[in-house]
């Protein structure tokens, strides 16, 4: 199989004079699963925002879904990420907008019909047992709530790759069950590429998955 993130001697800072994540050099295959695991500080979250283009390589190579990261143009980027699903911590749901058009929002982008945005979405809402919530406003749900419609966000446009950075740290046992049966659905079903960063690895967790650690700016991976 292709994969879907190559990484030669990637390094990464947010200035020249720290570094990060030190010329790492790994690959992920399509259709795999995926943790990175780490202390915190240790650059989990920063290979994440490397791997979407929130932050581009200081020396090495990164591809993702067969494009070059370093130096990538916002155009390219913006088209790239219409085949990416990003899950955050902190959910990024836009206040303004009821439940129903934050999960719509990558469908808009991509310009499909109202009637597609809405079969689509009522079916989403309905994985992540939130239809009786459509209406509502990111604010009148609770953290849990707000992470499963990000997480049905994610899921809008069928993306080639989910990455998750600590989609569960904050949630309840059963918003966490939601998000984690959504994603091995989408790994298992849908064959899509999960990356999920995490501080711990479930222990029920029912797909075959590839373990990568950062220490001390390296990626490794854990057999």
């Amino acid at each position: 199989m292709d994969n879907v993130i190559v990484a030669e001697n990637l390094t990464l800072g947010y200035n020249h004079n720290e570094t990060i994540i030190n010329q790492a050099n790994f690959s992920i295959t399509a259709g795999s699963f995926v943790f990175i695991t780490g202390a915190s500080g240790s650059g989990k979250s920063t290979l994440l925002k490397s791997i979407y283009g929130a932050l581009q390589p200081q020396q090495g190579s990164l591809i993702t879904g067969g494009v070059e990261m370093r130096g990538i143009s916002p155009k390219k980027l913006n088209f790239l990420r219409r085949h990416i699903g990003i899950v955050f911590q902190d959910y990024k749901l836009v206040k303004e907008w009821t439940i129903e058009k934050n999960v719509m929002l990558p469908l808009i982008i991509a310009g499909f019909t109202k009637d597609i945005c809405e079969s689509q979405v009522d079916k989403l809402l309905g994985h992540v047992k939130l239809s009786h919530q459509a209406g509502k406003y990111p604010m009148e749900l609770s953290g849990g709530e707000q992470q499963r419609v990000a997480m049905a966000r994610a899921l809008a446009h069928n993306p080639i790759l989910i990455l998750a950075d600590e989609p569960t740290g904050n949630l309840d046992d059963y918003s966490s069950q939601v998000i984690w049966n959504l994603l091995e659905g989408a790994n298992q079903q849908l064959k899509t590429t999960v990356v999920v960063v995490t501080h711990h690895i479930p222990a029920h967790m029912s797909v075959d998955y590839k373990h990568f650690h950062i220490e001390y700016g390296n990626v490794y991976e854990v057999t």
